[in-house]
């Protein structure tokens, strides 16, 4: 449902008279919701909104009508592209039912630990390992200008692992979903495996889709913007929510033929899978 903001009143040259109206719209709202029943069809971003979100106190993922256009979605593209991008952050919204925060709240939105001690430590197990590759990595950017400076790269900041993890679990969980769901598409059309679908424009299905991975994260950011995303974004920067997720996945590997010694390559026994 479409939020009416006519209570709120810009000033133009008063900002602070500005933001005020606007906190005051935001708190008066808020405390209307106090006295009356939920609103299960509320929305918690706009339309034109290129984003998506799961929200856990409903167990609702939320698809705004922006994000279906390139590079997340192309009616007209190759099914191994539309899947690494608007399906993989389809699984990632999924993923977020089961994440660190997630699996605290059951199917109904209630507040309530329906895992297993065993699950739990399970889970726990799986993610340390992730968090330990994320608290190695720095932003490059970061390096080439402590290089290009003389200071020393040991003194670059790296990701934060703890902090991301949520989001790097939803990555690699919606990565990992995203092709199984092609790979259960290409067998409804009878193609028995990947490596028998279609080469287009000289490239494999596996190429297709992990290039179609990368697409989405290409931007670009100012040095003090990536340090301090670094101490508050719960999100690692794009090229980890890129590279940082593939080389967990097997079939990025037989994709490139990556081999020990390549850049991305990442010994097997410390590859993670959380689902």
């Amino acid at each position: 449902t479409w939020r009416d903001y006519s209570a709120v009143v810009i000033t133009p040259g008063d900002l602070l008279a500005s933001v005020r109206s606007v906190e005051d719209f935001d708190l008066a709202r808020a405390l209307r919701k106090l006295a009356g029943p939920v609103d299960r069809d509320e929305w918690h971003m706009t339309p034109q909104t290129v984003n998506a979100y799961y929200n856990p106190t409903m167990n609702e993922i939320v698809f705004p009508a922006a994000i279906l256009q390139p590079p997340f979605f192309d009616p007209q593209a190759d099914a191994a592209v539309n899947y690494a991008g608007i399906g993989a952050v389809i699984g990632h919204e999924i993923g977020h039912g089961f994440d660190d925060q997630g699996s605290t709240f059951d199917g109904t939105g209630k507040v309530v630990d329906w895992w297993t001690d065993e699950d739990r430590e399970a889970f726990a197990e799986r993610t340390k390992a992730l968090i330990a590759q994320y608290d190695a990595f720095q932003p490059a950017s970061l390096v080439a200008r402590a290089e290009r400076e003389g200071t020393p790269v040991a003194e670059v900041p790296h990701v934060n692992g703890a902090l991301t993890i949520g989001e790097n679990i939803g990555d690699l969980g919606g990565l990992g979903i995203a092709l199984k769901a092609y790979r259960l598409a290409l067998a409804r059309e009878g193609v028995s495996s990947v490596g028998e679908a279609p080469v287009i424009d000289g490239l494999s299905a596996l190429e297709r889709f992990f290039y179609s991975w990368a697409r989405i994260w290409r931007g670009k950011n100012r040095d003090e913007q990536a340090e301090l995303l670094l101490t508050i974004d719960p999100h690692s920067p794009a090229e980890f929510r890129c590279n940082g997720i593939v080389r967990n996945v097997e079939a990025f590997y037989e994709a490139f033929g990556v081999v020990e010694g390549d850049g991305l390559w990442l010994d097997p026994k410390e590859r993670v899978s959380i689902w």
